[in-house]
């Protein structure tokens, strides 16, 4: 068993809450731009003594329409500044914030209100009230919830009328009274399988790791100017934390509503570091291939791609050659600083989560100039128990633990957690939170090895290896990691438990499909089409055999599977935080799999025999 502590760098007073350190802020940097809202195509910044006194009203109007102490406020919207401002004016009020994806559907925003006992609701616009509406029902359910407020329907306006009689005592006396073990939210595990449990997590969680976090990459808040895009859903724990991180680090702090929107304001939000999944990085990077057109253009881009790998890499072997360096110029100058500017030109710093990243991105961003720090977490550890570290990467893994954590790999290889970050219970589930701790230790699930520096490696999700036949183990991340990262991909999902080899479902990428086609000299077509494609399938069949070059034969992909649609969110394959539901594919497709393991039994009978 492997295990691995850092100690606690910062200490804080237990009666300190989120909201303290905006009115730190407003009371001691005024003029400290602490958000940048993009108004008619132009970033405007607000700085901390405006965004005290919107919060502030909001607050009041939350107090005056009744929502008392320890009382939910579910917010349904996309990521926007507005969002932020009622999640700061929750907590002012000593109300708990409860996120809901406004892609949610009816069912599961009816759970998150119910379960958590919602007393008001939040939306962005008309169709997440809608959606609320239906959670609600003819016959009026969902007792707890008084009110429902539309942002794009004047909410904040009305609340801040609604409250402008409210005493500023009664406010002061509402925020004093929270303090560091005090519940801040309840987040909704967006749930690959079964009913999502509501994950507590306290003030504590938030502002403690927050602290350590600033203190121990301070190299990547500290430097005048710095500055961070957020574009995750902030009804996502990563994003929840980027939120809290970037207000105690007094850093200004932008909101795009969606990824494909935030490719674009890169370019003039101009961001220092940037944090996001992983999937991103590959559709930048992919988006760009498929962008060169083709011929030498394209031969030119995979050419630097490949001079900035191996210049990375020899970062970590004695440092490049003068022949490599002469190279990465080169490459730098006619491929790579386009790539830095197409992400605004000042970053530097990439914090990736949520899933691996692969070392091939990852040595390819260093080698553009772009550190990617892996970080390593769930909505039940606040986000990061562990993150690279500037001064010592090792790309491919998501670095030591922070400090005030210890992180421990089991005899199995599960990994285990402790410390500031881990949540304190699963809200109304006494029997669930008993279950996923041992001694104080909470199992994540996930499997895992560690160094002798504690810097740790995903090696999987405990549930969903996958055991041939033959009795072969096999972990689906490793092959379909790799599988993914091909333009034409947009998802893989390995298959073969109890089968005599493993197989693959593959989805094609509709947004990277008609660039791919027309660089190879084809005439467009529909997704059903391409995936019966034969130039389509051997490229697909070379992106299965890279990912095979990493594994046992016995572990390696024999026969994949092109579905003629794509698995996304609105169609309920995707969680929001983009993770495949695994366990639903497999059901929903059990035919498709029992065929393609039919149709491989039968080639083989009917193969000659020597």
């Amino acid at each position: 068993m492997d295990e691995f502590h850092v100690p606690r760098r910062v200490e804080v007073d237990p009666a300190r809450s989120i909201t303290d350190y905006l009115v730190d802020h407003a009371r001691l940097r005024p003029t400290q731009v602490l958000f940048e809202e993009k108004v008619d195509g132009a970033w405007v910044g607000r700085d901390a003594t405006w965004s005290l006194a919107r919060v502030e009203e909001i607050a009041k109007g939350l107090i005056a329409a009744g929502v008392g102490p320890g009382e939910s406020v579910a917010i349904m919207s996309r990521t926007r500044l507005e969002w932020t401002l009622v999640d700061l004016a929750a907590w002012h009020a000593g109300a708990v914030p409860v996120p809901i994806y406004e892609s949610s559907s009816p069912d599961q925003a009816q759970w998150i209100l119910a379960d958590s006992a919602a007393v008001a609701v939040i939306v962005e616009n008309a169709d997440n009230a809608a959606t609320v509406a239906l959670a609600r029902g003819e016959d009026g359910g969902l007792p707890a919830l008084r009110h429902v407020w539309q942002i794009d329907d004047g909410a904040l306006a009305t609340l801040t009328e609604l409250g402008k009689d409210v005493p500023d005592a009664d406010l002061e006396a509402r925020r004093a009274a929270v303090g560091l073990r005090d519940l801040a939210t309840i987040i909704y595990t967006s749930g690959t399988t079964g009913r999502p449990k509501g994950v507590e997590l306290t003030h504590g969680n938030f502002v403690e790791l927050s602290l350590e976090a600033i203190s121990e990459l301070n190299i990547v808040f500290d430097p005048p100017g710095a500055r961070s895009l957020l574009f995750l859903p902030l009804a996502h724990v990563f994003a929840r934390f980027v939120e809290v991180l970037l207000l105690l680090s007094g850093r200004p702090l932008g909101h795009t509503p969606d990824t494909k929107q935030a490719v674009a304001d890169f370019a003039t939000f101009r961001p220092t570091f940037i944090l996001s999944v992983p999937r991103v990085w590959e559709k930048v990077y992919n988006g760009a291939e498929q962008r060169t057109g083709g011929g030498l253009k394209t031969k030119i881009f995979r050419w630097a791609a490949k001079v900035a790998i191996v210049y990375s890499r020899s970062l970590d072997a004695g440092g490049p050659s003068p022949a490599l360096r002469v190279q990465h110029r080169v490459a730098d100058k006619l491929v790579l600083s386009k790539l830095r500017a197409a992400l605004g030109g000042q970053a530097q710093y990439a914090v990736s989560g949520g899933a691996p990243l692969g070392e091939r991105l990852g040595h390819f961003y260093r080698g553009v100039g772009l550190t990617v720090l892996e970080g390593y977490g769930l909505t039940e550890t606040t986000a990061p128990t562990n993150v690279g570290r500037p001064g010592h990467v090792k790309i491919g893994t998501v670095g030591p633990p922070l400090p005030g954590t210890g992180v421990r790999v089991a005899a199995d290889g599960e990994i285990l957690v402790t410390g500031i970050p881990v949540f304190r219970g699963y809200h109304n589930d006494a029997e669930a939170t008993a279950a996923a701790f041992t001694d104080g230790w909470f199992h994540t699930g996930d499997l895992g090895s560690m160094d002798d520096e504690g810097y740790l490696r995903i090696t999987g999700r405990k549930k969903e290896i996958i055991v041939t036949a033959g009795g072969k183990n096999v972990a689906p991340a490793a092959l379909e990691d790799p599988v993914r990262a091909h333009p034409l991909v947009s998802q893989c999902v390995v298959v073969g438990d109890q089968r005599p080899f493993i197989g693959a479902l593959i989805t094609l990428d509709a947004e990277m499909l008609p660039a791919w086609l027309a660089n190879h000299g084809k005439a467009a077509m529909p997704l059903e089409e391409a995936a019966r494609d034969p130039l389509v399938r051997e490229h697909l069949q070379m992106a299965v055999d890279r990912a095979n070059a990493r594994v046992s034969q016995a572990e390696s992909i024999r026969a994949f599977h092109v579905l003629s649609d794509d698995f996304t969110v609105e169609n309920g394959y995707l969680t929001p935080s983009l993770k495949v539901k695994r366990n639903l594919v497999l059901a929903d497709f059990a035919d498709t799999i029992e065929e393609f393991y039919e149709g491989a039994a039968a080639r083989r009978s009917a193969a000659p025999t020597s």
